[in-house]
């Protein structure tokens, strides 16, 4: 007798989030996890990024993280340093390999751009190219503290992320794709998304905030037990 493969299952997923959201990786790595374990039930995910500024009217020249925490949620210096460390320990933790580096010289910068940048890589190269994309930014920023409002800096994370780098160049320099983020910005809010990561299968279920990958795989193997 011969075994017979469970049909595969795709879920769609909007993974809203943003590009200096910590959360977001520690969210990312746990979903990334749970979908893995998920294939051998036959579940797989087409994965989605969509935009979601935490600071839409920051400056262009950012603010200093410590700063930025003290002023938005009231935490001293101490505190945040503690968060920093624990976000930083469940970074580890749900994204084997990823290193987050945050530390009391970092900045928070303005990401209007670098929603453009991926909402193009979407577009016109697909999710996983998206993905990559999305993985380069996460990187440019947690792992080697580069400023993701630059246009250099930008067009470096799409050609890491294997896109070209002089389209990358063209679609910041001609504001492509603004009215678009716009939006889907505008969507996403509207449907009462105003914290991320929000993780949303099928446009109708919500997993809210960066999960573990068991609470994940729970989720998502209920959801898919509910497709027709």
């Amino acid at each position: 007798m011969t075994d017979i493969a469970p049909m595969t299952k795709t879920l769609h997923i909007d993974f809203v989030s943003d590009v200096v959201c910590p959360w977001c990786v520690v969210g990312l790595g746990g979903l990334t996890e749970a979908l893995e374990r998920l294939k051998a039930e036959g579940i797989e995910a087409e994965i989605r990024f969509q935009p979601f500024e935490l600071n839409p009217d920051m400056a262009p020249e950012g603010e200093n993280i410590v700063e930025h925490i003290g002023r938005k949620y009231g935490s001293t210096p101490e505190q945040s340093a503690k968060n920093r460390t624990m976000i930083t320990a469940r970074a580890a933790e749900a994204w084997p390999g990823f290193e987050m580096k945050m530390g009391e010289e970092s900045r928070i910068w303005n990401t209007f751009d670098a929603h453009r940048l991926l909402h193009w890589a979407g577009e016109t190269a697909g999710p996983a190219a998206q993905r990559a994309l999305k993985t380069a930014l996460f990187e440019a920023y947690f792992t080697r503290g580069e400023t993701v409002s630059d246009a250099g800096v930008l067009a470096g994370a799409a050609e890491a992320a294997g896109l070209d780098r002089a389209e990358a160049e063209a679609v910041l320099a001609e504001g492509r794709y603004a009215e678009a983020v716009r939006a889907e910005e505008a969507l996403w809010r509207g449907r009462g998304i105003n914290g991320v990561p929000a993780v949303v299968v099928e446009g109708k279920w919500l997993i809210s905030g960066g999960q573990p990958a068991g609470v994940f795989e729970e989720a998502l193997r209920g959801m898919a037990g509910e497709l027709r």
